[in-house]
């Protein structure tokens, strides 16, 4: 391309997963001013910190001490560990500092996700005198990260109060700050969980929140737009969970095959060999009972098993995501399996009749030669399908629970991982009442 050459954000950002660093450096050097910056901001940190890598020292100076402090701390942390005293040393003193504390802080904790760049007022000040003083941080070299709310501090920087600025300038210019700020100030703690910061922002409806330590000492705020980021990140592993693999650190396609195998592997060989259970039943219940028996029964495994794994896997995905959303606590256990097991009783009711329609059908109709009395085939399978559905609804929906009490996440509890812990059961509930049954 010629030095006039120029490219626009959208051509860019179509063509930007299939590029090479290279290529994506020269794309992002024909960009003009504006769009540089605003396809800049719009990058993951991941992005960011590759772009920055491969750009010259001064370039890379210039849109570092752009970001501010939180995206900086992003940045840092999806670079190498070689790459990142690099990234500090372009920092101003001040910006280093700040960024320096945010990342004692755990990625996943309120500390990890906040900004300490805030717009602050005294209580003692007046309403005008609030004004002209978030008039000065507003232009100064440190701005605030977001005007939604103004917090009142005292002389220890203990957070006392909160404003909007609508409030502000509703007031009196000569009335006290203290008199119009509201003092009960939803806050997090420093420590506080993502998945729990979410739920806070969710509660009550905020586009910030500011984060206390234990002496209420404000140390910074989170916004609306970071914490959208921690709802698609938490949704995304719970997704990978649903799906029987472990949550992969990075995007599908930026994750490297070998990471895959492993993250994916170990899920299929725990559920593999949990499926030895399901030929050990087969073949202890098969020394028990004729084989002429066997191939009657056989042709309604298919139909017993999927019908316990797919009960189960919508009460562990209704269970996990009420758990998620706060909507189910663990005092709750309870209260869910008494649903459950209504709702097993009701599902596996209807299931049970269509069953036995099914093998009455294949009696009448000639679809299937039944090598046993088709009556009693018909009881077993609607039996063993009202006890099969029950079973998996209980499983899917107490599983969650478990490992919740245990300390582990809920969404663990798969839908393959309770497929699996129904097939095996199913198959034993199956053939205890066909030999109940029929033999």
């Amino acid at each position: 391309m010629s030095e006039t050459a120029r490219i626009d954000y959208a051509e860019l950002a179509e063509a930007w997963a299939l590029l090479g660093l290279v290529d994506r450096v020269a794309g992002f050097k024909l960009l003009d001013a504006d769009e540089a910056e605003e396809f800049f901001f719009d990058l993951d940190a991941t992005d960011q910190a590759e772009l920055l890598s491969a750009l010259p020292l001064v370039e890379r100076r210039r849109w570092a001490r752009l970001l501010p402090p939180d995206d900086v701390v992003d940045v840092i942390q999806a670079s190498s560990e070689d790459q990142r005293p690099q990234l500090l040393d372009l920092l101003d003193e001040y910006t280093r500092k700040e960024v320096a504390a945010l990342l004692a802080y755990a990625e996943d904790e309120a500390g990890g996700l906040m900004s300490s760049r805030y717009a602050r007022v005294r209580p003692e000040m007046t309403v005008d005198e609030a004004i002209a003083y978030l008039r000065r941080q507003a232009v100064s070299n440190i701005q605030p990260e977001t005007i939604y709310y103004v917090y009142v501090l005292d002389a220890q920087q203990r957070l006392t109060g909160v404003l909007s600025f609508r409030q502000l300038f509703a007031a009196p210019g000569t009335r006290p700050v203290s008199e119009i700020m509201v003092t009960d100030v939803v806050a997090a703690p420093e420590a506080m969980d993502q998945e729990a910061l979410a739920r806070l922002f969710q509660e009550h409806d905020l586009l910030a929140v500011p984060v206390i330590d234990e002496n209420r000492v404000l140390k910074g705020i989170v916004t609306v737009d970071d914490i959208v980021d921690v709802v698609e990140q938490e949704a995304t592993e719970d997704a990978h969970k649903f799906g029987g693999l472990e949550a992969l650190d990075d995007t599908y396609l930026r994750t490297r095959y070998l990471s895959l195998v492993r993250k994916r592997g170990g899920w299929l060989a725990i559920l593999f060999v949990a499926q030895f259970a399901t030929a050990s039943v087969i073949a202890w219940f098969t020394t028990r009972m004729l084989d002429i028996v066997m191939l009657s029964l056989m042709l309604f495994i298919p139909l017993i098993m999927s019908s316990g794994g797919n009960s189960g896997s919508q009460a562990s995905t209704l269970v996990i995501r009420s758990i998620a959303t706060g909507e189910v606590r663990l005092r709750d256990w309870w209260f869910v399996a008494r649903r459950e097991i209504m709702m097993g009783l009701m599902l596996g009711t209807g299931l049970a009749v269509l069953g036995l329609v099914r093998v009455l059908a294949g009696h009448y109709f000639g679809i299937e030669t039944y090598q046993t009395g088709f009556i009693r085939l018909g009881i077993a399978v609607s039996l063993s399908l009202l006890v099969v559905v029950m079973w998996g609804t209980m499983v899917g929906s107490m599983l969650p629970f478990l490992l919740q009490r245990l300390g582990l996440d809920p969404a663990s509890a798969s839908a393959p991982l309770v497929a699996t812990l129904s097939d095996v059961m199913a198959l034993l509930i199956y053939f205890t009442v066909a030999t109940m049954v029929i033999l």
